[in-house]
């Protein structure tokens, strides 16, 4: 039976982004709006300019920013709640509530200690007070709210690129590494078992099988161990590997952003060498984050060129993920060549030592 237009549930609108009223660029930019008003309205035409009056208006609006950021902040999950730009609204509603009961309150303390810092008339009083709050603090919202807009669309982006550099990623590396285990079951088909259980590990992670193309480092190093295993398989004693890790393993990071790294030190660096090399991998912390290396000797033999796939992802996915303060620095040095990757910590955790 087909459903009238009565019928249909509709759908909810969803709630508009509320800024983050706990943390402290919010807190100073109320704390400036505060002071850039209390100024304009002592230079108003008509006012007294009394350095007491400018001193009074500005502890007043620092200590109703400071009051309001609280308040904001604790009730900031259930206005949130709402759909639609209700919570811009309810936000303003707090607002203009929080000015006209603490300007009434400021308004009856003055006229009870007769200081005169306020205007006889209470009603005045708070009837500018709250016009000019309700102005100010719609330009505000205002802002926040395109902020937050910008915000969430800037984030789109950078995960649909994150989403397109792990789609280019993914049949690159999964042609190579079952072209890595064809060349093994020919030459020892029994040891060729230990190599697909790892293959399976790595497709899993590969294919976002877990809904996510986040892992941790600590991950990441278990994946290049998987990959290890199976080139240590197909190349022998070609291939050696030193281990300096003492970086913390939770430090978040996205999926497969080292084994490109390996896979093109091993490719470019040890297979073409008749007697291979060591291929070593370092970690330790540095100030504001941690350094990883891959690091390889140069190839004294014929090379296949490579078209820079890997590290060109790779720097694209670091910036993407962490910032403009991450960096990639790949050169050749002493005969070997050495990529080093800074990643700024993003969560605090304990080194594990490998």
């Amino acid at each position: 039976m087909a459903r009238g237009p009565n019928d249909q549930t509709a759908t909810p609108r969803a709630s508009a982004p509320l800024p983050d009223f706990c943390s402290l660029p919010t807190l100073f930019a109320l704390l400036v709006v505060g002071t850039i008003t209390s100024c304009l309205m002592w230079l108003a035409p008509g006012g007294e300019l009394r350095l007491r009056s400018l001193s009074v208006g500005v502890l007043y609006t620092a200590w109703l920013s400071v009051l309001l950021t609280v308040v904001l902040c604790k009730g900031r999950p259930a206005m949130q709640r709402l759909p639609g730009m209700l919570p811009y609204a309810a936000v303003w509603l707090v607002l203009m509530a929080m000015v006209g009961v603490t300007s009434v309150s400021v308004a009856w303390i003055d006229h009870n200690l007769g200081s005169g810092l306020t205007p006889a008339s209470t009603a005045r009083f708070v009837r500018d007070t709250l016009l000019a709050t309700g102005l100010l603090g719609a330009a505000l919202l205002r802002y926040f709210y395109v902020v937050a807009q910008w915000q969430v669309r800037v984030e789109a982006v950078a995960q649909a690129q994150v989403a397109a550099l792990q789609a280019r990623i993914r049949p690159h590396f999964l042609f190579n590494s079952m072209n890595a285990v064809a060349a093994l079951i020919p030459v020892d088909p029994e040891a060729a078992e230990r190599p697909l259980e790892n293959l399976a590990e790595l497709f899993r992670a590969a294919l976002g099988s877990e809904g996510s193309t986040q892992g941790t480092l600590g991950e990441e190093w278990r994946l290049v161990d998987h990959y290890l295993e199976i080139e240590t398989l197909r190349l022998g004693e070609r291939l050696r590997v030193e281990r300096d890790i003492d970086v913390p393993e939770a430090l978040p990071m996205p999926r497969l952003l080292l084994q490109p790294l390996v896979e093109n030190a091993i490719r470019h660096g040890i297979q073409p060498s008749r007697q291979g090399g060591v291929l070593r991998l370092g970690g330790r912390q540095a100030p504001g984050g941690v350094l990883l290396t891959v690091d390889n000797p140069l190839s004294d033999g014929p090379t296949t060129p490579g078209t820079g796939h890997g590290l060109r992802s790779v720097r694209e996915r670091v910036r993407l993920h962490f910032g403009e303060r991450a960096t990639v620095k790949a050169e050749a040095r002493d005969g070997r060549f050495v990529v080093t990757l800074f990643l700024p910590e993003v969560a605090s955790a304990r080194p594990g030592r490998r």
